[in-house]
């Protein structure tokens, strides 16, 4: 996989993060809303199977992250959320 891959994948998990908050936030004053519970259901299932994927090819998110334990340990060979040219 590209770069270029590497680096609209993280775009796109981000972005869908920020979608998943705004729905949360929504839910928060709405909670019987069954649209927005529908989409936020949806939302969430597209993020963790993108960070799955993600993970899987580039390595860890977050400490916590969704794919199994790898050895060597490799956080540290992937460019640090803020190297990464967007």
């Amino acid at each position: 996989m590209s770069q270029h891959h590497h680096r609209d994948l993280l775009k796109r998990i981000m972005e869908l993060d920020f979608v998943l908050l705004e729905l949360n936030l929504f839910l928060d004053t709405h909670p019987d809303d069954q649209a927005a519970l529908r989409d936020f259901a949806k939302v969430q299932e597209e993020v963790k199977r993108l960070k799955l994927a993600y993970e899987q090819k580039y390595g860890l998110l977050t400490i916590y992250g969704y794919c199994p334990e790898r050895y060597p340990w490799n956080w540290i060979e992937t460019p640090w959320p803020w190297e990464i040219k967007y």
